[in-house]
């Protein structure tokens, strides 16, 4: 009987260590908890930190922008780089090393993809509209095309092409790609251009020069 009750009293102790075990929080390398009792995600980092930013569940699908003040103010055309990120579509406007800021960014398709490589800002022009790409009005002026190619599209008589505007354009090669203002959706949907939200672009146009280094990855 005696047997019997300590032989009881184990498995319960191994129960309850395996329940504790399974309700605690799962814990990365470093010990820092990432999902709670639950399971639900558990940002490990303090709140306003980059690293807390990254790590938040919806990063790769937030149009939220990061913000380091501080290094902000101290960011300017002599310290500043781009880093362009095609795979979780954000971009960073970098101080040295650091990031100064964290933004949404939209780049081409499958079709026409933004080529990753390194580059250098080769021109800088606030309101720039492109040459290829744009809508068609006829001669009223009622749009017949709203996503016209000029270069294969047709134009009717009286009508005329509109290129779309590329507010803040950096040039980044001189067959046609920049970084500038446009529709930011969550994928990839540009004609190979990086587009970013029009409350973004000036600052980081403000902060960048021709020969700023932008590495698109």
């Amino acid at each position: 009987m005696i047997a019997t009750k300590r032989l009881l009293s184990l498995s319960l102790a191994a129960a309850t260590a395996l329940l504790l075990v399974n309700c605690s929080p799962s814990l990365p390398p470093d010990g820092k908890p990432v999902t709670d009792a639950n399971g639900k995600p558990v940002n490990p980092y303090p709140e306003g930190t980059y690293d807390h930013f990254r790590a938040e569940p919806n990063y790769r699908k937030t149009y939220d922008v990061y913000k380091n003040e501080e290094l902000l103010t101290k960011t300017d055309e002599s310290n500043s780089s781009i880093v362009i990120n095609l795979s979780n579509q954000r971009a960073q406007l970098m101080n040295g090393d650091k990031v100064a800021m964290d933004y949404p960014i939209c780049s081409g398709t499958e079709e026409r993809p933004t080529p990753p490589g390194d580059y250098k800002i080769l021109e800088k022009i606030v309101d720039k509209h492109s040459n290829t790409y744009g809508k068609i009005v006829d001669a009223e002026g009622e749009v017949v095309n709203s996503n016209a190619d000029v270069n294969k599209d047709p134009i009717p008589e009286g009508g005329k092409f509109i290129g779309a505007p590329m507010a803040y354009w950096m040039r980044l090669t001189w067959d046609g790609v920049g970084h500038h203002v446009g529709p930011v959706r969550r994928y990839p949907a540009s004609h190979a251009c990086v587009r970013g939200p029009k409350g973004t672009m000036p600052i980081v146009y403000s902060k960048v020069k021709v020969g700023t280094s932008v590495r698109v990855q």
